[in-house]
C-alpha cells in the first residue's frame, strides 16, 4: 500500500510540474513596449544580486543598475533546471528554449524536463532578435570580452548544435553580415597554416581547418578590421570588426599587466553605439560582460567584483545614450548565476551580525589582480614564491597552512581555482556554493521603459520584449530565413570538399553551407552570385538543410 501511495505521489508531482512549466503566466503579458528605434541588450554572464551587492559596497556608491527598473528572470532550459550559457542565450536571443550547448536551434527531445513542451523543431534554426532587426533594415552589433565565438554572442547570429565548434560559429558570424563586432577570438578567422601580425607587434596563429581566410572575406566585404584600443577609437564609421586578442580578452583588472592595448567593455560599447547610431533606421546591439561568469567558476571575489563593475560602466554608457536619444530601450539581465557567491559563509556564521563594511571590503581592496593573473606572475612553483606573490598582488600575508590547503585542492581544480577558493574562505567574508552554474531566478534591469514595471518573466520573454520594442516578428523572420528544404523538395544533394566545406546543390544552383549567397548559372555561361538575407544552414544531427525563402523563389521552387 505504501508503495502505491509513493507512486501516486510521483505522478501527482509530475502533473504539478507539467502544469507549472506549461501553464505559468509571465509578468511580461500586457507590457507595452512599442515604437523603439534602438534596443541595447547587456548581459553580465553568470551573476545574481550578490555580485551587485558586493560591487556596490566595494565602489562605495550606487551602481548604474541600482538606478534602473527591476524584475527577475526564470532561467531553466529544455533539459535542466540549471541552464548552460548557450541554451540561456538562445532563449533570450530567439524566444525558444533549447538544450545545453545548442545555439540558435530547437532542442533535442530525448531528455526534456518533465512537462516541458518545445516551441521549435529539434535542431532546426530559429531566427534571433538580431536577425529580425537586420531584416527590418536596422544595423546590428555584438560586443563581448570573451572570444566573439563564445556562447552568448554566438546565439544571436549562429545556428549550431555545439557551442564548441568555434570555427563554424565564426563562419556564421562573418557571413551573417553584422555591422559592428568587438571582442576576442581572431584565431578563428585565420587558417591554421597562416598568421596575423598585430599593429602592436604580436603574432596570432590561426585555428581554421577548412582553408578559408575569413579575415580576407571581411576585408573584401568592406569591413575595417582593428586589433587595438587605438585602432578602435580611430574608427569613424562602420562596418567594422575589432578583435583584440587571438583568444579571450583580459579580465578588466588584469588588462594593465598583460594587454594594455585592449579596450574596456565600456569603451567597446561606446564605440559600437557611436557607429551603429549612424543608421537612421536604428540598431540592435548586444553587449556581454563575459568574464563575470569565469570569475564565478574560479570563486575569485576580486575578479567577479571588478568585471561586474566594468560591465556596470558599459550599462551606464548605454543608459546615457538612451537619455539623449528617446526611443532607445536598454535591457540588462544575467543569463544565470555562477559560483553561488554569497556574503557570509560557514566560517563567518558565528559572528555574522557583527560583519562590518571593512570586513567585506578591505580584503578585496588589497587584491590588484585575478587569481589567474596572479598564477601567471609566479616565477617558479615553490610555496615561498606563491606566498610572496599573494602578499604583493593580494596584500594577504598567508601562512603555510593556507598553502598546504591550496596545494591539497590544486590537483582537482587547478592552482588558480584552489587559490581563490581557499583564500576567499580564510580571509574574506565571501562564500561560494559551487564552481559551476546555479539554477535560481536572476535579476533584470531596464531603462527607457517609461515607468513600465516588470515582475518575474521567463528568459524567452526577453526576446519577445525586444521584438515588440522594434516591431519585428521572430516567427516571421524564421519563416523567411530558414525553410526546411525537405518540405519543398527532396531533389537536392550536399557535396563536401573533404575539408569540411559543404555545398547544397539545388535546382542547378550552388548554395554554400553556412554562407549567405548562392551561385546560379548565367544564360551566357559562368555563374552569378545572388545575395541571400540569411545563412544556408545544415543540421548534422538530422541531415536537414534550411534555406532562405528568397533562394527558393529565385529557383522557382516557391
Amino acid at each position: 500500500m505504501m508503495r502505491k501511495n509513493k507512486m501516486l505521489k510521483v505522478v501527482l508531482v509530475a502533473i504539478s510540474v507539467t502544469l507549472f512549466i506549461v501553464g505559468s503566466v509571465s509578468a511580461f503579458e500586457g507590457i507595452d513596449l512599442k515604437n523603439y528605434k534602438n534596443v541595447i541588450v547587456l548581459i553580465p554572464d553568470g551573476c545574481d544580486e550578490t555580485v551587485q551587492t558586493v560591487a556596490r559596497w566595494y565602489k562605495g556608491e550606487d551602481l548604474q543598475v541600482d538606478k534602473m527598473a527591476g524584475g527577475g528572470v526564470k532561467i531553466h532550459m529544455a533539459n535542466s533546471v540549471i541552464t548552460g550559457s548557450a541554451a540561456a542565450a538562445t532563449a533570450f536571443a530567439t524566444g525558444h528554449k533549447t538544450t545545453v550547448r545548442f545555439l540558435g536551434v530547437g532542442p533535442r527531445t530525448d531528455d526534456l524536463l518533465t512537462g516541458f513542451e518545445p516551441t521549435a523543431e529539434p535542431y532546426a534554426p530559429v531566427a534571433s532578435i538580431l536577425e529580425a532587426a537586420k531584416l527590418a533594415g536596422k544595423s546590428t552589433g555584438l560586443v563581448a570580452t570573451a572570444r566573439i565565438t563564445h556562447a552568448t554572442p554566438a546565439a544571436f547570429a549562429c545556428h549550431i548544435e555545439d557551442r564548441g565548434w568555434d570555427n563554424d560559429i565564426m563562419e556564421h558570424l562573418v557571413y551573417n553580415n553584422l555591422d559592428v563586432v568587438f571582442g576576442g577570438g581572431a584565431r578563428h578567422l585565420i587558417p591554421e597554416d597562416a598568421s596575423y601580425t598585430t599593429s602592436f607587434g604580436e603574432t596570432w596563429g590561426g585555428k581554421r581547418t577548412d582553408g578559408e581566410n575569413l579575415m580576407d572575406v571581411l576585408l573584401k566585404r568592406g569591413y575595417k578590421f582593428v586589433d587595438s584600443k587605438d585602432g578602435m577609437q580611430a574608427l569613424s564609421e562602420g562596418p567594422a570588426w575589432g578583435l583584440f586578442d587571438d583568444s579571450h580578452m583580459e579580465p578588466d583588472i588584469d588588462r594593465q599587466y598583460f594587454h594594455p592595448t585592449q579596450p574596456s567593455i565600456a569603451e567597446m560599447t561606446a564605440k559600437a553605439i557611436e557607429l551603429l547610431a549612424q543608421d537612421k533606421d536604428g540598431f540592435f546591439l548586444m553587449v556581454e560582460g563575459s568574464q563575470v561568469d569565469w570569475a564565478g567558476h574560479n570563486n575569485d571575489p576580486i575578479y567577479m567584483t571588478t568585471d561586474f563593475l566594468a560591465f556596470d560602466e558599459a550599462v551606464k554608457v548605454a543608459c546615457d545614450f538612451a537619455d539623449e536619444k528617446d526611443k532607445t530601450l536598454v535591457m540588462a539581465f544575467a543569463d544565470h548565476n555562477t559560483g553561488g557567491m554569497k556574503i557570509g559563509h560557514y566560517y563567518t556564521a558565528m559572528g555574522y551580525t557583527e560583519t562590518t563594511v571593512e570586513d567585506l571590503v578591505e580584503p578585496l581592496m588589497g587584491m590588484q589582480i585575478t587569481s589567474v593573473g596572479l598564477v601567471a606572475m609566479l616565477e617558479d612553483d615553490t610555496d615561498e614564491d606563491l606566498m610572496a606573490k599573494v602578499l604583493t598582488y593580494w596584500n594577504l600575508n598567508i601562512i603555510q597552512d593556507d598553502v598546504d590547503e591550496i596545494r591539497a585542492l590544486e590537483p582537482s581544480v587547478g592552482l588558480a581555482y584552489a587559490l581563490a577558493r581557499v583564500l576567499s574562505k580564510n580571509y574574506t567574508a565571501i562564500g561560494w556554493t559551487t564552481h559551476g552554474h546555479n539554477g535560481e531566478t536572476v535579476p533584470f534591469w531596464t531603462h527607457g521603459t517609461k515607468n513600465v514595471k516588470v515582475g518575474i518573466i521567463d528568459n524567452t520573454d526577453l526576446a519577445k520584449m525586444a521584438a515588440d520594442a522594434m516591431d519585428v516578428d521572430l516567427d516571421r523572420a524564421t519563416r523567411k530565413l530558414y525553410v526546411d528544404l525537405d518540405t519543398v523538395t527532396n531533389d537536392y544533394a550536399i557535396e563536401d570538399d573533404g575539408m569540411g566545406n559543404m555545398t547544397l546543390m539545388l535546382a542547378g544552383a550552388e548554395l554554400p553551407i553556412s554562407k549567405d549567397y548562392m551561385k546560379i548559372e548565367k544564360k551566357n555561361g559562368g555563374k552569378k552570385i545572388v545575395k541571400l538575407p540569411g545563412l544556408t544552414v545544415y543540421a548534422p544531427a538530422t541531415g536537414k538543410v534550411y534555406v532562405a525563402k528568397k533562394a527558393l523563389r529565385k529557383l522557382g521552387l516557391r
